[in-house]
Parts: structure tokens; sequence; C-alpha cells
């Protein structure tokens, strides 16, 4: 193994010096320090793990709760690209992401917060759980870093899509296209749930739309087999509606099946909306309109925050960070 010793030698100066130039000291010139760098990677040298814990009082190692309530993990269709982003934005400052559970370990049925703390993890992130679970409640409230993703504690750094704005922009898109007649399958109970359903109603009302109580029906977000009977009672009502909003694009799969059973073609009969911006939405046809989020901004936003509140706690704003997203036009959407 390669130590400051033998990179000193190599490079004809100090031990000090050399550890002045790995951790980017300002009082040595920048030739030396370029020069020692170079010696240093071309001789392998890697810092010691165990070393810099003790040195920075840190493990450079961030805690990931991530778990859906269909237990998708890491296929989950949004999800997955948010994680991706945070984890190359937390690599890019130094840090490992590790994944929390509360299952065994050494044996032991550990809690997350205790798994947090047998990990030592410097941060946690906390994305789609069941956000009134007490094992993340205990986790939120205790005093380990975190930043949560699409849920607000009030003491705790959220990064939240806008789902008010995301809302309200879909309906003045389907609005503008002559439709009036506007379903929405929304997904169970949540503070997404709730964003999205009150931007519903306002843009709706402020728009002199009038939405019946049939029209509005609940399925769980990535059910496709919800969406698809929602969908079905939705084509049985005497004065159907001309545009069903589904929870997110996964679910709207099995709107298109129950309409297409029904006979009926998208959107020459009946127009549908998703929300997220998936992948697969754009392989559909016609292309599924829907709400683009911005995972790339979300995750990377999230490794962000906690980065900071991890090195900087004192001067970093414990406040909820609001990422835009925008309208994916596709084509499943008539103009009436």
């Amino acid at each position: 193994m390669v130590s400051l010793k033998d990179i000193a030698a190599a490079c004809g100066v100090s031990v000090a010096t050399v550890s002045k130039a790995l951790n980017d000291q300002n009082d040595i010139g920048a030739d030396t320090k370029e020069r020692v760098r170079r010696v240093a990677k071309e001789m392998g040298y890697h810092p010691n793990a165990a070393a810099q814990t003790l040195k920075t009082n840190r493990t450079y190692n961030i805690g990931v709760l991530f778990i859906d309530g269909n237990n998708s993990g890491l296929t989950h269709d949004f999800f997955n690209h948010v994680m991706d982003s945070f984890k190359r934005k937390a690599e890019s400052f130094g840090y490992d992401i590790t994944f929390i559970n509360n299952g065994k370990v050494m044996n032991t049925r550990m809690s997350y917060l205790e798994h947090a703390r047998y990990r030592n993890f410097d941060g946690v992130v906390i994305a789609c759980v069941e956000f009134s679970d007490p094992e993340v409640v205990e986790l939120v409230n205790s005093e380990i870093p975190i930043v949560t993703i699409d849920h607000l504690f009030n003491n705790r750094i959220a990064i939240m899509s806008d789902n008010v704005g995301g809302m309200r922009d879909l309906i003045q898109y389907v609005v503008s296209k002559g439709h009036r007649k506007i379903a929405y399958i929304h997904g169970l109970d949540s503070a997404v749930t709730t964003a999205r359903l009150s931007s519903f109603y306002r843009t709706t009302e402020e728009l002199g739309i009038d939405i019946p109580d049939e029209y509005v029906r609940e399925a769980a977000y990535r059910r496709t087999d919800e969406a698809y009977e929602q969908t079905k009672e939705l084509l049985k009502l005497k004065d159907r509606p001309t545009c069903i909003f589904y929870p997110d694009d996964f679910s709207s799969i099995g709107g298109i099946n129950a309409i297409r059973e029904a006979g009926l073609s998208i959107p020459d009969d009946i127009s549908i909306v998703g929300y997220d911006g998936i992948p697969i939405g754009k392989h559909m046809s016609p292309q599924l309109t829907t709400l683009a989020q911005d995972t790339e901004a979300i995750g990377g936003l999230a490794a962000e925050q906690l980065i900071n509140l991890i090195e900087r706690p004192k001067s970093t704003l414990i406040q909820q960070n609001l990422v835009k997203g925008c309208v994916f036009e596709g084509g499943s959407v008539k103009q009436l």
C-alpha cells in the first residue's frame, strides 16, 4: 500500500507538503500541488477510509430508505431515475450510498434508525415509503441529517415536485384542446395526491368547469388493475368524460386496456393523460400526454441539500424545495 511517505520521497518534498497537496490546502504552490497529485495517482495512492473517518468524523456513506407499496424497488419507473441522479451527484462529492432495510443485520432485527446508526451513515435520504410508518417517523425525528423526497416534514429538508403547478398546467392544456368533461382517477391518500387533487379542483373551478362527483375516482399508484376497473366504471356513465387523467403513466396502461376493450379509440373517442413522464409513455401509440417531472433535478438537488446539511449544518436552511415539471403533449389528447 502506497503511503504519504512514499509519495514524499518520490516528489522530494516533506510528508506535510504531500498531505497539504492531497487535501487541497492553499499554503503550497499550485505547481507543487499538481505534481504531488500526479505522482500520487501514478503510484496508485488511495486515502485510507478508516483514517479519513477518524480525521473528519464522517464515513462518507449515505443511507437510502426507498421502499414502495408494490415492492418494486429499483424497477420503479419513476423513482429509479430519481435515485440514479441522487447516486451520481452523491458520488461526485465523494460519498457512497447504501440501502437501509429493517430486516436482519448480523442475525439481529433492526429498525430503520438502528440500521442507520449501525452503518454510521452521515445522512439519509427517504423516498417512496409509507411516511406515517412509526419506524420512518422515528428515523425522521432522530439526530441524523435527513432529506425527504415528495413528502414534507416540518423539521426536515424536503425536495418536492411542483404537484400543484404540474396539475394546473395539465388541466390548462387539456382545456385549451376543448375538453370540459374531465375525469380524474387519483392515487391513494398522500401529500402528493392531496396537492394534485386540490389543484385539479381549484384549476377547473377557476376555468368555470363543473366536475361531477362520479368523475373523480381512486386507484393506487402504479396499479394497472385498479386503473382498469375505475376506467370501466367511467365508461359506463351516461354522460361519460371526454378526457381521463390517471395517477401516473404506468397505471394509465390499465385505462388504455379498458378503453380498447370497449371498442373505443384513443384519442378519437376518448382522451387520456398520465403523470410523471416515464420513458414507456413515449413508446405508446399514440404517445402519452403527461406531466414530465424533472427526475434529474429532483435526485441531484436531494443529494446536494443532504451533503450541505452534513458538511455545513449551521448554514443550511431547513426548507421545502420545489422542482417544476413540464407538459409533454404527446398525442393522446384530441382537439375537440
